[in-house]
């Protein structure tokens, strides 16, 4: 979007959603989804399917799509609104492989034939997809990765192992990162595939995390036959494509409204756990922490506003969404980290069982097990999209000019 940019109106929209999504949150959210949100439990593959086509059915699945492409033409400004205040609420997440990712990325640069195939299934998630891009050795620095695919008539013939591939056990359809001119500069020869992930040779090994569950795989491909017609755009153009997917990887607005969600129930907790007769949150010490808290995610919080507003502008230089990504996710593992503190002996409470089924953790809070679960698998939160290392770099380049 360039030229003049009518910001009141833009604001007045994103408001009016935030109370959208709020009442949606109350009185439409099935009480069993809610209660597994509330209590941080692990949701299975039809949890997160009716969840998507809840938000389809809202209108909102697809909203930041084009008009033409059966969406709303979602501002930034809206999108970013939708996806802070459904963090805030502590909603499911919202997959992105299939309606942020590679949607995008069909509708951008694949074929009419291509579009009209995959964007119907990709909008009310009859097909779910996995992000085939990290390998050994190959994670932030995609350029490196060494996965081939070799034509063969009219197949790609496609060997090689991703990983740290979320929900690939559930996908049935892998957008995927390979190389097809192996002489070439790293960038220059690598494309973009769709891949069956029924198609023989594909082999998934879960990966269990610290969390105790395996969100994320390894995905072996060996000698997978892949038509010709599942190639986006053209040969040797991958890296281009999936700068434009990283791009919409690394704008999300619910890194904001993940710090704030914890951050609130951690006041909440303060506010109704005594200590020697008083409320924690009158303690000097945990009032100074939250405070601090506070203040930190009320300048983070402006500066993805900022960024937000440049991007409805044209006029970002690249460097604001790293900026958050790092600011953010570094402030929410910090508050979280004080979070289990300050439950105590209900912060260590984490038992496996209770979190897949409706049955409590065993002491404390009904979401003290569930808590410890997201501060466990957050550890990651600044090395995926793009380590913290990684978007230090982009700052230094599109900011510093260095």
């Amino acid at each position: 979007m360039s030229g003049y940019v009518n910001v009141s109106e833009l604001q007045a929209r994103a408001s009016a959603l935030r109370q959208d999504v709020r009442s949606f949150h109350a009185e439409v959210m099935p009480a069993d989804l809610r209660e597994k949100a509330h209590r941080h439990q692990v949701l299975d593959k039809e949890d997160y399917v009716r969840w998507m086509r809840l938000l389809d059915k809202q209108g909102w699945a697809v909203a930041h799509w084009p008009t033409e492409q059966g969406g709303r033409g979602w501002s930034p400004l809206e999108r970013f609104a939708f996806e802070d205040e459904l963090a805030r609420l502590g909603c499911p997440w919202v997959i992105p492989f299939g309606v942020k990712y590679v949607g995008p990325v069909i509708y951008a640069f694949g074929s009419e034939a291509q579009k009209q195939r995959f964007l119907p299934g990709i909008r009310n998630t009859e097909e779910f997809w996995a992000q085939g891009y990290s390998e050994p050795g190959a994670g932030s620095d995609l350029a490196g990765l060494r996965t081939t695919a070799l034509r063969e008539g009219e197949h790609y013939v496609v060997n090689g192992q991703k990983v740290w591939t979320t929900y690939a056990q559930w996908a049935d359809w892998l957008f995927c990162l390979v190389r097809t001119d192996r002489d070439d500069k790293p960038q220059s020869g690598i494309s973009f595939l769709l891949i069956d992930m029924k198609s023989p040779g594909v082999k998934v090994v879960p990966i269990r995390t610290m969390d105790g569950y395996a969100h994320v795989n390894e995905v072996w491909l060996e000698d997978v036959k892949v038509p010709v017609g599942n190639l986006i755009g053209e040969e040797g153009k991958g890296w281009t494509y999936a700068k434009f997917l990283l791009k919409n990887e690394r704008t999300a607005g619910a890194i904001v409204g993940w710090a704030w969600h914890v951050l609130d129930r951690l006041k909440r907790h303060a506010r109704e756990t005594r200590v020697d007769g008083a409320a924690l949150i009158e303690q000097p010490l945990m009032r100074n922490r939250i405070g601090q808290f506070e203040l930190r995610f009320m300048a983070l919080e402006h500066a993805a506003y900022q960024a937000v507003a440049a991007m409805c502008e044209g006029s970002e230089n690249g460097g604001e969404a790293s900026l958050i990504k790092i600011r953010g996710t570094e402030l929410y593992q910090e508050v979280m980290e004080t979070l289990v503190e300050a439950l105590g002996a209900a912060g260590v409470a984490f038992d496996i069982p209770a979190l897949h089924s409706a049955g409590l953790p065993p002491l404390g809070p009904d979401d003290a097990g569930g808590i410890l679960k997201d501060h466990f698998y957050n550890r990651a939160a600044t090395i995926f999209g793009g380590s913290s290392e990684i978007q230090r770099n982009i700052v230094a380049k599109a900011v510093l000019g260095l």
